[in-house]
């Protein structure tokens, strides 16, 4: 049986927006990464022979396309890189190159020649519940945030603009935002308020459980 243990990842939320970031590889997985970071607001650079349908629908959001195989020295000066070339031997070289400059690097289905690892992803708004088994089964780690993704339902997003509305209100009047019960309030009516729509119930609500 082989041995869980390997590298105890750090779990953080990066800012990519504006900041240049390489995507090494044309085709479907490729693809998917791109349009990831493209979601996130970052300047994507994409180094490639060729491209599949699913990359070359992504060309004019690109902040540049090199149709061309991978070279020594491509991954100094992005900020994270991600390679999916399904060719072990190309994504090895790419890993090699980003480590020695010290540029964070993803190979897909790969966590031996990984820096950091990307976790099964649910959106909603500005609420993400990410799940990572530390590399050692994506299905499982899909399989867990399809579930915790259901259990939670929609409107997290909602939720989550309602709850950082109340905090800013709150300090812009000078109040503590510690005298409020966020969990209780989260574990009572509120949840319901936001889901069926009443954004101004909720908001009251919040505000109406401080001394003010």
């Amino acid at each position: 049986m082989t041995d869980p243990t390997g590298p105890r990842f750090y779990p953080v939320s990066l800012d990519v927006s504006g900041r240049a970031c390489l995507v090494v590889g044309g085709g479907r997985v490729a693809g998917r990464k791109a349009r990831g970071l493209l979601e996130c607001g970052a300047l994507v650079t994409v180094v490639a022979p060729s491209l599949a349908p699913e990359m070359e629908a992504l060309a004019p959001l690109l902040h540049a396309v090199e149709r061309r195989p991978y070279s020594e020295g491509d991954a100094a000066g992005f900020r994270l890189v991600l390679t999916a070339t399904g060719q072990p031997d190309v994504d090895g070289a790419v890993y090699a190159d980003a480590e020695a400059n010290g540029v964070w690097v993803n190979s897909a289905d790969d966590r031996s020649h990984s820096s950091f690892i990307l976790p099964a992803l649910h959106r909603d708004g500005a609420v993400t519940v990410a799940v990572s088994t530390g590399g050692l089964s994506p299905a499982m780690a899909s399989w867990l945030r399809t579930r915790l993704a259901a259990a939670c339902g929609d409107g997290l997003g909602a939720l989550a603009q309602v709850l950082g509305d109340a905090r800013a209100r709150l300090r812009a009047e000078g109040s503590s935002v510690d005298d409020v019960d966020w969990a209780g309030l989260l574990e009572g009516p509120l949840p319901g308020l936001i889901a069926a729509g009443d954004i101004d119930g909720g908001l009251s609500l919040i505000l109406g459980a401080t001394n003010r």
